[in-house]
């Protein structure tokens, strides 16, 4: 019997511990992660392996730290990027938040540098991004770098290890509900854990379980816009005069044809492409180190897409999306921008007397077109036309195009301005697998807030 338990150790769930404990350090607390421990995750690929050998529990995204331990942790430290925390509390509650939870990151070994924080430079490249349609967003940017964040991770596991409950490589299977009141939850292994509270934090790669379980549990869940697209590489030289000012550049269209808002996502200058894998699906990712630099930038163009009723199944269907390109490639497909134009699939040879070397070198060459349905595929044609009059050389003949994309954080938790569930009390759902965030800064601020609620009562 615990006072607090947390379901995942991503950064939403560390958060409410390292709040919790510090309001109340002489609760009982426990923590359940299926993962490993940080030091103990590893990735083939990674590690230099040609292809994904498909592990139960992705490396990538299972463990300590969740899903954003091994991307190059950009805290974006603005309530309008990375989550949906202002529908739960005023602009000034939510940026107190973040930058409470900034400070923590920064006593845990974060660097102190933030991108992005000239208004005359972002002045200036908002000027251009209006002249060719986008919508550029301010969003200052701490970037720790995948090393830095690794490390920052492990100081906070360490830090938490003798004060908490953490169990490891054992993952939740049923809550346990009574009377409209949560009292606990099983594991896989066979465990029981009651707690006066419950907290989950699932991350993206629980956001399936999360649906399927709140689904026979009768907790209210509403389906939110369907996130799907590809990751873009190029030149490091074609955004640099963006990236060296901002960083990141959070860029917004909708497009002509078919008005579906257009954005780019986790923009990784000199970064690296890489594949995930989410319960047997291959999709693509990328990131960046902090000291480690490759000549390639490379950054997300997602196409969101809200479905009406009788639609339920936002996760499905971007698993179906993601399903077309394995089946087709046999894991990540690459396509150059030219070739998709003339109708035509990219091939080894095509790839390779291309002006840019793929950093994921697993991806096969093939044919977006096969995959992506049509509206998401000229609405990302039409993007990269509008970055090209702001970035010159985006929509570059040779510009590579990884495929599919795809944020499953779509299926969203009927919640009250405190976070707890609606119907069930004493259990609060945050993070990015209850669709309240989609980024480091707003999951870990959505833990401090919970844990606060919490302590309070």
């Amino acid at each position: 019997m615990y006072n607090v338990a947390i379901i995942g150790a991503g950064p939403a769930g560390i958060f409410t511990a390292l709040e919790i404990i510090k309001l109340r350090p002489e609760w009982s607390v426990v923590l359940i992660e299926k993962g490993k421990k940080i030091e103990k995750r590893k990735c083939f690929l990674r590690e230099g392996h040609k292809s994904c050998p498909g592990c139960k529990k992705c490396g990538l995204l299972c463990g300590w730290g969740g899903a954003g331990a091994f991307s190059d942790g950009k805290l974006t430290l603005t309530p309008d990027v990375g989550g949906n925390l202002l529908d739960y509390m005023s602009r000034k509650e939510v940026e107190d938040l973040i930058d409470y939870s900034d400070k923590i990151y920064l006593n845990f070994g974060a660097t102190d540098i933030i991108h992005g924080t000239n208004k005359e430079e972002f002045a200036d490249i908002s000027r251009k991004a209006t002249l060719a349609e986008l919508k550029l967003v301010y969003s200052p940017v701490r970037h720790l770098g995948t090393e830095r964040s690794l490390q920052v991770l492990k100081n906070m596991q360490d830090f938490l290890s003798d004060k908490i409950t953490i169990i490891y490589d054992d993952a939740v299977d049923k809550l346990i509900v009574q009377n409209e009141q949560a009292k606990g939850f099983t594991t896989k292994s066979g465990q029981t854990i009651t707690a006066e509270y419950i907290v989950i934090a699932p991350g993206r790669e629980g956001a399936d379980w999360l649906t399927s379980e709140f689904a026979e549990n009768k907790i209210g869940m509403v389906s939110n816009a369907v996130d799907i697209g590809v990751r873009v590489e190029l030149p490091a030289p074609v955004f640099e005069p963006i990236t060296e000012k901002l960083y990141e550049s959070k860029l917004i269209y909708n497009s002509p044809t078919f008005g579906d808002e257009v954005r780019t996502f986790c923009m990784n200058p000199n970064g690296e492409v890489v594949s995930e894998n989410y319960n047997g699906i291959l999709t693509v990712n990328g990131h960046s180190y902090a000291t480690r630099k490759t000549a390639n930038t490379n950054f997300a163009l997602l196409v969101s897409e809200k479905f009406t009723e009788p639609f339920k199944s936002p996760i499905a269907y971007g698993q179906h999306v993601a399903r077309l390109a394995n089946m087709l490639a046999g894991g990540v497909l690459v396509q150059r921008f030219g070739d998709l134009l003339d109708g035509r699939r990219s091939t080894v040879d095509r790839i390779n007397s291309s002006i840019i070397t793929p950093t994921l070198g697993s991806a096969t060459p093939g044919d977006l077109s096969l995959v992506l349905p049509y509206r998401q595929m000229l609405s990302i044609i039409e993007m990269l036309y509008a970055l090209d009059k702001i970035a010159p050389g985006t929509a570059s003949r040779y510009t590579l195009l990884y495929g599919v994309e795809v944020k499953f954080y779509s299926a969203r938790v009927k919640l009250t301005n405190e976070m707890e569930t609606e119907g069930v009390k004493n259990l609060f759902t945050i993070g990015d697998g209850a669709g309240v965030t989609r980024g480091l800064i707003q999951a870990s601020s959505s833990g401090v807030h919970v844990a606060r609620i919490i302590c309070a009562r």
